[in-house]
């Protein structure tokens, strides 16, 4: 099986995963899609009341409810036949843009999906990933697919829960390929080429196919505690660009008044409109600029597929990016050859682990402002 084959098979199978989501909704309507979870409505504590009143103008009657909470201060609420959408709209309308209520979104891994210069993974001959120094102090979470346990990355070089592990849906290994199944180790080899200062922690919020919710990694995220950069290579779209309440509510939790870094994937659309959670990083929050939004270049230009927009932090390397990948038999070394802001974003949490003296936050300012020599398209760029 060719590349180009290889590409439209995967195509068609995370299409077939993501149709087979009963709980899956994916509102067309505006210029990109936005995906949520059909029949629930997240609320912060304060605007309980107006999404309560939001889901009652749609005909659904207290008994008909299911609410918990979820997290300190989010109330999820659930119906059958709820729209969010249409009532987070509706709480817009009446508490202004400041209205902390939303549906819970569906987030998506950022390999380039469109096929770029590879399209999927192909082999590639093993680079080198550095000894660990004397000190790695640096506390990196990368929160995406579960770990794929047989891959050429050393299993001394990173942290893992037991439940952090992939699995996957059959027992076909070739159909590994037509997954995601990899995508954190990718990612974790590439922090590890790029630093020995980085404890790389791996958990999983994404399945195979690269799904996940919202609330899945809002909930990961208030777990954390010790982490100092969170590399975050997904994300989504949201109704009106709108940021998403509750993971906005987690980030807040987890960046106001600390010392630490998130690094997100700008997403393989070759749009501008923002996604999110990168998207913070130009948005109305105090902590934004401790979030770092990354789009990718080749060396020599923004990739065309690659997203971009006044929300963007920098470019780093993402396209043709070399990292350990799986044991596979059409991956005679482990490792790959794979395209996408997903490994983008990896380069900058290597850059700020190197640089994290006196802090993250200072070396993340430092590595935006000296990317400023290496400008594509105008945005600063680490080569």
């Amino acid at each position: 099986m060719n590349a180009s084959q290889r590409l439209e098979r995967w195509r068609s199978r995370r299409a077939e995963h993501l149709a087979a989501l009963p709980w899956l909704v994916t509102d067309t309507a505006g210029a990109r899609p936005v995906r949520y979870v059909g029949g629930e409505l997240l609320a912060l504590d304060e605007h309980y009341d107006d999404a309560r009143a939001a889901v009652s103008a749609q005909g659904h009657k207290a008994a008909d409810l299911a609410e918990d909470e979820p997290l300190p201060g989010v109330r999820r609420i659930r119906a059958r036949g709820l729209d969010p959408l249409r009532a987070a709209r509706r709480v817009h309308e009446r508490a202004g843009r400041g209205g902390l209520v939303g549906p819970n979104h569906v987030l998506l891994g950022a390999p380039h999906e469109q096929g770029g210069p590879f399209g999927r993974p192909v082999a590639s001959r093993a680079a080198a990933i550095a000894a660990p120094g004397a000190e790695a102090p640096v506390r990196v979470a990368v929160l995406d697919t579960g770990v794929w346990a047989d891959s050429p990355l050393p299993p001394s070089r990173y942290a893992v829960g037991a439940s952090d592990y992939e699995t996957v849906v059959d027992a076909d290994l070739d159909s590994v390929l037509d997954s995601d199944v990899g995508h954190a180790n990718f990612i974790a080899g590439v922090v590890l080429q790029g630093t020995t200062r980085a404890q790389v922690r791996i958990v999983k919020v994404l399945d195979s196919f690269g799904v996940g919710t919202e609330l899945d990694l809002a909930l990961r995220i208030a777990g954390l505690g010790d982490a100092d950069v969170l590399n975050l290579s997904l994300g989504g779209y949201t109704a009106d660009d709108q940021p998403p309440v509750l993971l906005g509510a987690a980030l807040d939790r987890f960046l106001a008044g600390r010392d630490r870094v998130v690094v997100a994937a700008a997403g393989n659309d070759g749009q501008a409109g923002p996604y999110w959670p990168a998207a913070f990083a130009a948005a109305d929050v105090p902590w934004k600029d401790q979030v770092v939004a990354v789009a990718a270049h080749d060396g020599t230009a923004v990739c065309p597929w690659s997203n971009t927009g006044p929300w963007v932090s920098l470019a780093a390397p993402g396209a043709d990016v070399v990292s350990t990948y799986i044991n596979h038999p059409d991956f005679g070394t482990g490792w790959a050859a794979w395209s996408g802001t997903s490994f983008a974003t990896p380069h900058v949490v290597a850059a700020i682990a190197e640089a994290a003296h006196p802090g993250a936050v200072v070396a993340a300012a430092k590595i935006v402002q000296s990317g400023a020599a290496h400008s594509f398209a105008g945005y600063p760029s680490i080569l």
